[in-house]
């Protein structure tokens, strides 16, 4: 269902901080192991903002907010990241947050 119009007004006032706290509660309420790094001076270029993993699945997954663009270095690692069988990538934006939660069930 797609969220609505006062919904996504709300949505697009969520900082990428804020996105990605509520994205770690609903993986960790739903048993994800959950992966991120602090501040991303000291990460690689492209290095995705969080990784869950909940054997069998892995997900790598970059956090936008809803006017934020992916770097290169956050396209092409997201590329080779999906070209390892088994690994799932996605990027998530707050409009996403329904299909965000049916992924992490």
């Amino acid at each position: 269902m797609k969220p609505s119009v006062a919904r996504l007004a709300v949505l697009a006032t969520l900082s990428e901080k804020e996105w990605r706290a509520q994205v770690m509660r609903w993986a960790q309420r739903a048993r994800w192991q959950v992966w991120f790094t602090w501040s991303s001076i000291h990460s690689p270029a492209g290095l995705p903002d969080l990784i869950l993993c909940r054997p069998p699945r892995l997900l790598f997954v970059e956090l936008k907010t809803e006017h934020g663009q992916l770097t290169r270095a956050q396209e092409e690692g997201l590329a080779l990241l999906n070209g390892c069988p088994g690994i799932e990538t996605y990027v998530w934006r707050p409009h996403d947050e329904q299909f965000v939660q049916e992924t992490l069930l």
